[in-house]
């Protein structure tokens, strides 16, 4: 079977559960490079990618690599690429994205225009054609040249990834699902243990927590551009990573996740995308201001993103609201919380050094995810007194 690379983007800072995601799916990995992780797969490894992978925005097919310092090497190797071998006569092809970094060639507009009319060349002696209808489904590229080094690719993903399909109310912050999936799989947290979200908005980490508990492919709602490549990904891959989706859920399962928030009607939004994603069974969303957070529960998860100020006139609530933060999360002295903000005091006012502090990138924002570590539960015992690990 044909080998083929793959890249898929992430959040700067979370390669790593990316790769380890990647590595689960059975993919061996090539390169892991700053908000990027490229792997080799099949024809198979597209539809599996786009279906199962949580913290990924897009699953890229490489088409080539090559070194350009000129336009002219630019067009020439672009045009030596046998792109009828992807794009059907009808296709509708263009550069949707061209970033460039420590590169001879920097203007993306002169870049998307170059490729496009490489492309055009070769295929109009392919195809003996002088003007292209491109009237059928449409080939993105994505083109990032680094230190002079070409990469291009093909957007199988379409709509980016972190569009699950349930999420149709938002708050006016949200937090993207793919990050929300990264930050509870940094976590020890898994579907027996309870999970509190006391900042929950819409209700995008309690509602990617279920999924996860479920085993509920975050794919699994939506489609994905590459299923309209008829001459190329053919259809029966993607209907059996539906089945293995389908065969992966579990249903018969308990699990306790809640998500509050002071805002009453984006409570009732977080309620209406839960069961859009079909886990609100498994989610108690309730109105309720974090001072009022308690629980009789022992050795729990608080995974939040409370507000960091985005305006100016909240920034002077913020060393107030993270010092409640502090006193009401160390109350509940067994438990792990995990918070995620652009705030950069919020240490100081939570009046604990968190136990590890990374580093994660929103887009172009740096955010830190203070994690505090709480104490490990004690080992179940079975009937005759054995530890069950």
């Amino acid at each position: 079977m044909k080998a083929y690379e793959y890249i898929s983007p992430c959040h700067f800072g979370l390669e790593a559960v990316l790769k380890k995601e990647i590595r689960d799916l059975g993919y061996e990995i090539t390169n892991v490079d700053n908000g990027r992780v490229s792997y080799k797969g099949d024809i198979d490894t597209c539809a599996r990618a786009n279906m199962f992978l949580r913290t990924t925005e897009r699953v890229l097919l490489k088409i080539a690599s090559f070194k350009a310092e000129t336009f002219d090497e630019l067009f020439e190797n672009i045009k030596a690429i046998p792109w009828e071998d992807f794009i059907p006569v009808d296709g509708k092809f263009w550069v949707a994205k061209a970033s460039s970094i420590n590169s001879k060639l920097f203007s993306p507009s002169d870049i998307q225009s170059i490729i496009k009319k490489a492309i055009v060349e070769r295929l109009k002696k392919i195809y003996k054609i002088e003007w292209f209808e491109e009237s059928g489904s449409s080939y993105p590229l994505r083109v990032t040249i680094m230190k002079d080094e070409v990469t291009v690719c093909l957007d199988t993903s379409g709509e980016s990834l972190h569009r699950r399909g349930y999420r149709k109310l938002t708050s006016k912050a949200p937090i993207t699902e793919t990050l929300a999936a990264a930050l509870i799989m940094l976590t020890p947290w898994n579907k027996d243990r309870i999970l509190i979200d006391p900042f929950c908005g819409s209700g995008t980490i309690p509602i990617e927590a279920a999924m996860i508990g479920a085993r509920i492919a975050p794919g699994i709602q939506r489609s994905f551009l590459a299923e309209t490549w008829k001459g190329f990904y053919p259809d029966s891959i993607w209907k059996q990573a539906r089945e293995e989706a389908l065969d992966l859920q579990l249903k018969d399962i308990e699990m306790n996740i809640q998500g509050y928030d002071i805002d009453g009607e984006i409570i009732k939004a977080a309620r209406q995308n839960a069961r859009m994603a079909g886990v609100d069974q498994w989610i108690h969303f309730q109105q309720k201001d974090v001072a009022q957070l308690s629980s009789s529960k022992k050795y729990g998860f608080i995974i939040t993103n409370p507000p960091y100020g985005e305006r100016l006139e909240e920034r002077k609530n913020l060393p107030d609201l993270y010092k409640l933060i502090g006193k009401v999360f160390g109350s509940l002295d067994t438990w792990s919380y995990y918070i995620i903000t652009a705030y950069d005091q919020a240490e100081k006012y939570i009046g604990r050094k968190a136990d590890k502090n990374r580093k994660i990138y929103n887009g172009m924002m740096k955010t830190y995810l203070y994690q505090y570590m709480g104490p490990k539960p004690p080992k179940k015992k079975d009937s005759q007194n054995q530890t069950i690990e």
